[in-house]
């Protein structure tokens, strides 16, 4: 194997789980890291008005060492607050700041950020460029394929190419066009026809350029088959909803030994984290509504889930339901 070769293999961005709302926090990420080492985990979307001016900016930022690498997703037009984001993304020790231009929401377009933003190219380049003054932290761009009828490849390229310019290491592309009114947010991620072709072109024709595609990924196998034409997958709802089926994903990508683990085992592993949680003034089903997504399509899977659930809902829950839950899976061999 060529060094080249190696370092494409070390590339964290050839998987990664992507930021989403309501799913990817730091509790669902540990999960996550236990599944997968080399995965590139994202927050969900934070607004720059929100964290700037919060006096709890730890409420925001803070995470825990495992998550590593991990990139903080943050939403926003205004360069100043831009420049502040990237410095605290630095200060709290991020890999990455992500810059979304890709959510379609009717509240996120009203405050001129997300999807809104590809029309708005060099407003987007300008906050790049502000960043890049103030920190080397990587900055990277997710976005959609195009907006409304701003959609040919020629928009594509140019909106890449001026990013790229303005210094964005690296392209996450939902490869799908994002309608701006008449659907909401679900519907956008699934109605729009899927067009992998556009980003494969773009690819093609910008190989210098770092491009991921998101959108559609259903199986590790599919991931295999998308890195065939671009540089990452990235895998957003089927890695939430059945997180145990990417466990072998690193010996897939990254040629690392893969052991499986069992549900029972990560159970267990989340204890400590469970307990560190708790410490910090947590509640357990703050951790455990993500738990619930490790058991599925297996007999009694839906009973344990509903004992689980209710047990780690009650008020004065503690960890010990994490064991008493782990030793349930482990004499169902599970």
């Amino acid at each position: 194997m060529t060094t080249n070769e190696l370092q494409r293999l070390n590339k964290s961005y050839r998987f990664s789980i992507a930021p989403m709302m309501d799913c990817t926090d730091r509790h669902y990420r540990v999960l996550m890291r236990h599944i997968s080492r080399r995965a590139m985990l994202y927050t969900e979307m934070i607004v720059v008005q929100a964290l700037t001016h919060s006096q709890r900016k730890d409420l925001f930022l803070d995470f825990d060492d495992i998550e590593h690498p991990i990139a903080l997703q943050v939403g926003g037009d205004n360069p100043q607050l831009l420049k502040e984001a990237i410095l605290l993304a630095e200060e709290w020790g991020y890999d990455e700041i992500n810059l979304n231009i890709g959510c379609p929401s009717p509240r996120v377009q009203s405050g001129n950020f997300g999807a809104c933003l590809m029309a708005k190219p060099e407003l987007v380049a300008g906050c790049i460029e502000a960043m890049k003054k103030v920190s080397n932290l990587p900055i990277t761009v997710k976005h959609r394929t195009g907006i409304d009828n701003l959609d040919t490849e020629e928009f594509l390229i140019n909106f890449v190419d001026k990013l790229h310019q303005a210094g964005a290491e690296r392209f996450a592309i939902h490869a799908r066009k994002a309608w701006l009114s008449g659907l909401n947010p679900k519907e956008n991620r699934t109605m729009p026809q899927l067009q992998y072709e556009k980003v494969f072109r773009l690819k093609e024709l910008r190989p210098e350029i770092t491009i991921e595609l998101n959108g559609g990924i259903k199986t590790p196998n599919d991931c295999l088959n998308i890195l065939e034409s671009v540089d990452g997958a990235m895998v957003g709802r089927a890695a939430y909803e059945d997180p145990m089926k990417w466990q072998a994903i690193d010996e897939m990508i990254f040629k690392d030994k893969h052991k499986n683990i069992s549900c029972s085992e990560l159970l267990r592993k989340m204890i400590p984290y469970g307990e560190a949680h708790l410490i910090r003034g947590g509640k357990i089903w703050d951790i455990a509504k993500h738990l619930l997504k490790i058991v599925k399509n297996v007999p009694g899977a839906n009973s344990w889930r509903r004992e689980f659930s209710l047990k780690t809902q009650k008020h004065d829950s503690n960890i010990a339901v994490f064991d008493e839950a782990a030793q349930q899976l482990e004499d169902a061999g599970l």
